[in-house]
């Protein structure tokens, strides 16, 4: 039988920092001013020109074997995202970021019209599926903004 690595007792929360993070750094590297805000509903907010959005960001720190597992995002919150945007008079948004576990990070970025266009909401939420024919059809979509990036654990 074989056991799982152990992530750490924070490994969540720290998996959803880096992740906002990351985005704020892509985001700010192509122009946009961004800030990460405390807020239900986003994480986000970044503007460029006279474009606001919102993003909500999600992410997932996988091991190996669970890498093409989809991503859930729970059908509340896509109300959330559209309230908060409201609020601040941007354009909702969400960020998946999936860490494949062996050697890639996965960033997308999309708007929630485009999300719900590509993965339209069921019953319980969307799920984001990371079967590499769904990865194939995502790069495919001029609308998805991507970029992945690389990493290797030279010593441990």
């Amino acid at each position: 039988m074989e056991i799982a690595p152990h992530r750490g007792t924070r490994h969540a929360k720290i998996t959803g920092d880096f992740a906002e993070h990351l985005v704020l750094y892509w985001l700010s590297k192509h122009g946009f001013e961004c800030a990460r805000v405390d807020h239900t509903g986003i994480d986000l907010i970044a503007s460029k020109g006279s474009k606001f959005i919102g993003i909500s960001v999600k992410s997932r720190s996988r091991f190996g074997k669970d890498e093409s597992d989809s991503v859930s995002i729970p059908k509340e919150n896509f109300k959330k995202a559209k309230v908060a945007c409201l609020a601040f008079h941007c354009t909702p948004y969400f960020a998946i970021v999936v860490d494949n576990g062996v050697d890639k990070f996965r960033v997308y970025l999309m708007s929630m019209e485009t999300l719900l266009r590509i993965s339209p909401l069921k019953k319980s939420g969307v799920n984001w599926n990371m079967r590499q024919n769904f990865l194939t059809k995502y790069l495919g979509d001029k609308e998805v903004s991507y970029f992945e990036m690389s990493y290797q654990t030279i010593r441990w």
